[in-house]
């Protein structure tokens, strides 16, 4: 069965909260998106062109400063409801998440192995700092019970990212101390 295109849905998503430019789009990728999906600026400029082609979306000239000219995106009807038949529609498959990390301990023969101790150290403070970067997110985005209801799934999202860092950090603690000495 063919994938379907996640990134049309995503800027789809992304234009009916507001109108933004490519750039912005582009940025989005790089905060709150970027947490749980990646896509380059090759990626979403020419899957502008696509949505704009099938009336999905449209734009209008703006200028900034003296001459740059911008394109603002905006969903049109028919791109909102694409975007409500895809929220709507099922997910009944799990994808694999791509770790390297894990992908390279699955090649590891013995918890003897030397370079154990240092692969995990690393992962532990880079899931630290993550978890750390989405406790300070939390605490920016949401600072009160009524900011966590106006974007819910926003802080849904921001609240599995938060468990899974946590859980990430206390098995990686785990596993380096039962590590033999």
């Amino acid at each position: 069965m063919a994938q379907k295109n996640k990134l049309q849905f995503i800027i789809l998503g992304l234009l009916n909260q507001q109108p933004l430019t490519g750039y912005d789009l582009t940025k989005a990728f790089e905060h709150e998106i970027g947490e749980f999906w990646q896509a380059q600026h090759s990626q979403v400029y020419p899957q502008l062109k696509r949505l704009e082609a099938q009336g999905y979306i449209t734009h209008e000239i703006t200028i900034s400063g003296e001459k740059l000219e911008k394109k603002l995106y905006h969903i049109v009807p028919a791109g909102q409801a694409a975007l409500t038949t895809w929220i709507t529609a099922g997910t009944p498959e799990l994808t694999a998440t791509k770790d390297e990390f894990i992908l390279k301990l699955y090649f590891v023969r013995t918890n003897r192995d030397p370079r154990l101790p240092e692969m995990l150290t690393e992962q532990l403070h880079l899931h630290q700092d993550k978890l750390e970067h989405l406790q300070q997110r939390l605490t920016t985005v949401f600072p009160t019970k009524a900011t966590q209801s106006e974007n819910f799934g926003h802080y849904l999202i921001l609240q599995h990212a938060l468990g899974r860092e946590t859980d990430y950090v206390t098995w990686l603690k785990q596993t380096l101390t039962a590590l033999p000495k």
